[in-house]
């Protein structure tokens, strides 16, 4: 059959989509790039939030619309959302043909299978065993490696541990031979990516295996090993020294501080507050650590007075990236029984605020790189802007800005580039090649 498949969410379900697909190939299946040339359209969903859910919807509808126009299409939906509402989808949904829930894709192919016989399939089981094979939607030269699932922090907002379960790692094996099926692929930056990758190993004896599992990943023939949402809290100085001592390790940390008020921060569950957060940040920045993160804007009952603690500092330049989001209510969570929720336009409104200070923050930043030259890795061509575009080590795919370059000289993607900056575009780097 003629698969085409829309992956929704995070790195860590672009993972599970890559490695959906290598099995239907492995079955005899036969990949397309559009629904409209597709037998089955499969759409691997996001839960996470309110925006991700109604992307998920939008996708289904857009998949049921084409199975209208094309009544011998089928439908296959898997991931977060059929996890969390398959009851409600059953009945929203009689066009799919089959929903599968975070972990069923070693049933895929018996799945395709028997829908094209006119079955329905409503599972989630959640069976699955490692699978190490992938097919890279990424450009070839990066790739995620997912090294963990599910999470145990219990953050009053997230409904992950609901969806997901508890933490549990990959077997440190296993990580190494997907790995080296991605050295042998041609990869040279790999990115560690779980809902902690911080606290990797700890479900095998207690204790995080990280450091470790980094310093086998470097034996192999990697360039850059990128570290993907470290908890603060577990931080520690052996996982920081292994940042700044290993040359393959870029010194760029995706740390999730959610807030910087206290009290606001005791009402999520996080286990950090404002002091711990100053001290670490404080002590990547003295280890040359580029600090991304991510904050909730508008979290039930964050006063005028809370909201400008984090105003006043975001606005002190301690993160390099950020993404802000507006609280999404979440059912099933502790924090959708708080007391004093925000009205949305208050919410939109910091979020808003927020993200015009990072944004100043970073053209600040930019303006120190011009007339410097900063190693390139070249990943696409921006044909509408006739430039080159390519990624610095303090910039990781998809969430972070760019550099621009152009060059005299032939280039070839996947490989690195001395850039000299000349300017910024926005937020974006502009140089050239030397």
């Amino acid at each position: 059959m003629r698969i085409g498949a829309i992956s929704l969410g995070c790195d860590k379900n672009r993972v599970d989509t890559e490695k959906m697909l290598s099995r239907l190939v492995a079955g005899g299946h036969t990949l397309v790039g559009t629904e409209d040339e597709a037998d089955v359209i499969i759409v691997n969903t996001c839960a996470f939030t309110d925006d991700a859910k109604n992307e998920a919807i939008d996708e289904i509808l857009s998949a049921v619309e084409h199975k209208r126009k094309h009544k011998k299409k089928k439908i296959i939906i898997t991931g977060c959302l059929p996890q969390r509402y398959l009851d409600t989808l059953e009945k929203e949904f009689p066009q799919v043909d089959a929903f599968l829930g975070i972990a069923d894709y070693d049933s895929i192919c018996d799945t395709v299978d028997k829908i094209t016989k006119g079955d329905k399939i409503y599972s989630c089981a959640c069976g699955d065993g490692f699978y190490e094979g992938r097919v890279l939607t990424t450009p070839y030269h990066y790739a995620y490696l997912k090294i963990a699932d599910g999470c145990n922090n219990h953050c009053t907002y997230c409904a992950i541990p609901s969806i997901r379960g508890k933490y549990r790692s990959e077997k440190i094996e296993d990580i190494l031979a997907e790995a080296k099926g991605l050295e042998r692929e041609g990869v040279s930056e790999i990115i560690l990516v779980a809902q902690d990758v911080t606290r990797y190993g700890i479900d095998f004896d207690g204790k995080s295996h990280l450091v470790e599992l980094v310093e086998r990943l470097s034996e192999m023939d990697f360039d850059r090993i990128r570290l993907l949402y470290l908890e603060p809290e577990a931080i520690t100085d052996e996982i920081l020294d292994m940042i700044v001592a290993n040359p393959k390790v870029v010194k760029y940390a995706d740390v999730p501080l959610q807030h910087i008020d206290n009290d606001t921060l005791k009402r999520m569950g996080r286990r950090c507050d404002e002091a711990t957060t100053r001290a670490l940040i404080k002590k990547m920045r003295e280890n040359g650590i580029v600090l991304r993160s991510s904050f909730i804007c508008g979290f039930p009952g964050e006063t005028e007075e809370a909201h400008n603690k984090l105003v006043e500092f975001i606005s002190e330049g301690n993160i390099d990236y950020a993404g802000f989001f507006a609280y999404s209510r979440e059912e099933g969570t502790a924090a959708d029984r708080l007391h004093n929720h925000l009205d949305d336009e208050v919410k939109i409104e910091r979020t808003n605020r927020l993200k015009d200070l990072q944004t100043a923050v970073i053209n600040r930043r930019n303006s120190g790189l011009v007339g410097k030259t900063l190693k390139v890795l070249f990943d696409e061509i921006d044909y509408d802007k006739q430039m080159f575009v390519g990624r610095a080590e303090f910039q990781a795919p998809d969430i972070d800005n760019l550099v621009y370059f152009t060059s005299d000289k032939e280039v070839h993607v996947g490989e690195y580039y001395d850039v000299e900056i000349v300017g910024a575009d926005g937020i974006d780097l502009v140089g050239k090649a030397l």
